[in-house]
């Protein structure tokens, strides 16, 4: 995986900050997004995120996750 590639998430995956359902679980279980940034370093600091893959889904809506969530379409 790589900043650019278009991914859907292939795992159940629950959040709590989807514009259209603040507060409320949802999952984003097949939706499909881009792969904006890989979290390898802050600040010039190398650093092990864990949740190291920021995808960017339509709306405006941002989430991070494992490689092991995501699938490259």
């Amino acid at each position: 995986m790589k900043v650019g590639d278009r991914v859907r998430v292939k795992e159940s995956v629950m959040v709590y900050h989807h514009p259209q359902n603040r507060k409320k679980p949802f999952d984003l279980k097949g939706m499909e997004g881009e792969i904006i940034a890989i979290v390898k370093e802050w600040k010039g600091r190398p650093v092990s995120a864990n949740l190291p893959v920021h995808v960017q889904f339509e709306n405006k809506f941002r989430s991070h996750f494992r490689e092991g969530e995501l699938e490259v379409i």
